[in-house]
């Protein structure tokens, strides 16, 4: 039997600006998931839809295809609602390791799963591999047991759900098409469908530090993924959020995990805490809960029970010694006032150079390494004293970091410094 279509006809389509058909759509998922058209041909598709965009009928049905390429988990026999949380990766952004067991506390079960980080963007399972015991891999039964038990689970996603995507991320990322936001909508979209969550919140990162670094472009994403989400069911929200600055006041691995369990303690930097209630916030409202306060619960401890326990169930020891690099250098403030710009980006690339990322995904993570602040924007500085602690394992790593923030932070004597909200926007169905 022939097939239905071929791979030129569909390349050429798009490549002249037409929308493809639903068919044309079914066909190449499937049959690049097959592996009957080949890389070069989806690549070749890849380049054509970001060079010419698609409609969001055609997004939608791109997205359904990629969650038809595999299996769909169903929480439908769980006693509580369940909410789920997806940003689009920051500096310093730990924020789902004190957010997960907040939410769960409150009665509604987070099934989070999560990735590693790649370039200047941590990874969430590369934080909690920190652990000693930690482990990031369950079968869909321990996670539905666990989400029963407990509440909350970080895991990595399985490799039955959206297998389409999985293989067609790998060619966007060696090929120059990650920036094509139709094709990124649909790659979050289709995992977290597929996932089965009731409600989802999605924190859409803008600025430097972000993966999108304009906010009209930042904002369009929004958009399209909360209409693709609304479409399938989902009761779906994002925020749209500041990445200009760095999150907290580390950006590592070990370094994030101590970090995040300060906010549990009811400590912690401001803004971490502000990011980890709002999104709390929105996911048990789309839950049905509008009767708790996250903020506190946060401060009850509750939410800090819930996170032993999750950590525990995962074979990781609570109270175990965090892994600490072997080496540090510490960064002096220039001159005394004012810090008035810590640029995310310049963070981000000092702790990938340091070791806490990884350049291509096969790369080991060093659970030590990163960067730690002493400020942030805003605070008064006075000269020489320790403005950074960058940490490694590799000595011979630092001079690459120390360019990595060369012109990445600045102190000046405006006493006037204000800083820009933290949620700029809200974007709902």
């Amino acid at each position: 039997m022939s097939a239905a279509h071929d791979a030129v006809e569909v390349i050429i389509a798009k490549r002249d600006g037409h929308e493809l058909t639903d068919s044309q759509i079914d066909w190449v998922i499937d049959a690049y998931t097959r592996g009957e058209v080949a890389d070069e041909q989806m690549s070749a598709l890849a380049m054509a839809i970001l060079l010419n965009g698609m409609e969001m009928r055609e997004i939608a049905r791109w997205t359904a295809a990629m969650i038809a390429s595999g299996e769909r988990m169903d929480f439908s026999s769980l006693s509580r609602p369940t909410s789920d949380k997806h940003s689009t990766g920051g500096v310093g952004d730990k924020i789902t390791l004190p957010l997960a067991p907040l939410v769960a506390a409150c009665g509604v079960a987070v099934p989070q799963l999560s990735g590693r980080g790649l370039g200047h963007t941590g990874g969430t399972l590369d934080k909690l591999e920190s652990i000693p015991g930690w482990r990031a891999t369950l079968s869909n039964a321990e996670m539905l047991a666990q989400l029963e038990e407990v509440g909350a689970v970080i895991c990595a996603a399985g490799d039955g759900l959206a297998p389409a995507d999985k293989k067609l991320y790998a060619l966007r990322d060696v090929t120059g098409t990650v920036e094509a936001i139709p094709l990124i909508a649909s790659s979050i979209m289709s995992k977290k469908i597929a996932e089965g969550t009731g409600s989802l919140v999605l924190d859409v990162k803008v600025g430097t530090g972000a993966f999108m670094k304009d906010e009209d472009q930042a904002r369009e994403l929004a958009s399209t993924m909360v209409a693709l989400g609304t479409d399938a069911g989902v009761h779906t929200v994002a925020l749209l959020t500041d990445m200009s600055t760095p999150l907290g006041l580390t950006a590592g691995n070990a370094i994030e995990v101590a970090e995040s369990v300060e906010v549990l303690a009811g400590g912690g930097p401001a803004d971490v805490v502000e990011l980890t209630v709002a999104l709390a916030r929105e996911m048990l409202a789309g839950a049905g809960v509008t009767d708790l306060d996250p903020a506190e619960v946060l401060a009850s401890g509750r939410a800090m029970d819930t996170w032993r326990t999750m950590v525990r169930a995962q074979g990781g020891d609570p109270d175990a010694a965090l892994p600490e690099a072997r080496e540090s250098h510490v960064v002096a403030a220039p001159a005394s006032g004012t810090l008035t710009r810590l640029d995310a980006m310049a963070v981000g690339l000092a702790a990938w150079r340091l070791g806490a990322g990884r350049a291509r995904k096969e790369d080991p993570v060093q659970a030590g390494a990163g960067v730690v602040w002493h400020a942030r924007p805003g605070d008064t500085v006075t000269e020489g004293q320790p403005l950074f602690t960058l940490l490694t394992d590799e000595p011979a790593r630092f001079d690459r970091a120390l360019v990595s923030l060369e012109g990445g932070y600045e102190v000046g004597d405006d006493t006037s410094y204000a800083a820009a909200p933290l949620v700029i926007d809200r974007i709902s169905g």
